[in-house]
């Protein structure tokens, strides 16, 4: 059975990072973008990895491009926006696809476990999010217009 913890990705710095070093945490994937309405995010995630991290929340930002271009700089880019605009210390990935024949595999994976509204699979826009339960499994999907605010409660739960 797969879990979130069977995949692995690239961090900002080009590091391959499994994501079994975060096994038995529930975990936040997000995919970001430093030029989107829903940008100011960042700091509502931020806020929740620095509430709920030492209870064992981990959030992941995966940077995305393929919504209106909202994504266009290199990691390095990626890294000081989001350091010197929102002091992000919660774990970045390098830029990766959510849609298409290149999408990468967690996102096909989340994709699968949780389909968006109306049945449909694919990522809609940036800032959507997948809440894991530590066991691994995904246990919601919110659309970009979800706060972070909003899903303290979903994320009590899964951390319970």
């Amino acid at each position: 059975m797969t879990t979130a913890y069977d995949f692995s990705a690239q961090d900002l710095d080009g590091r391959e990072r499994s994501l079994s070093e975060y096994q038995g945490k529930a975990l936040l994937i997000v995919n970001v973008a430093s030029k989107c309405g829903f940008t100011p995010q960042y700091t509502g995630l931020e806020a929740l990895w620095r509430e709920f991290g030492p209870q064992g929340l981990v959030v992941l930002g995966f940077p995305c491009d393929q919504f209106g271009h909202q994504e266009p700089g290199d990691e390095a880019e990626i890294r000081n926006f989001c350091s010197l605009n929102y002091d992000v210390t919660f774990p970045m990935f390098a830029k990766i696809d959510v849609n298409g024949n290149d999408a990468h595999p967690l996102w096909k994976w989340l994709k699968q476990e949780k389909s968006g509204l109306l049945g449909i699979g694919a990522i809609k826009w940036n800032f959507s999010k997948f809440l894991v339960g530590r066991d691994g499994k995904v246990t919601k999907r919110y659309a970009p217009t979800d706060t972070p605010e909003s899903l303290a409660g979903d994320i009590r739960a899964a951390l319970a």
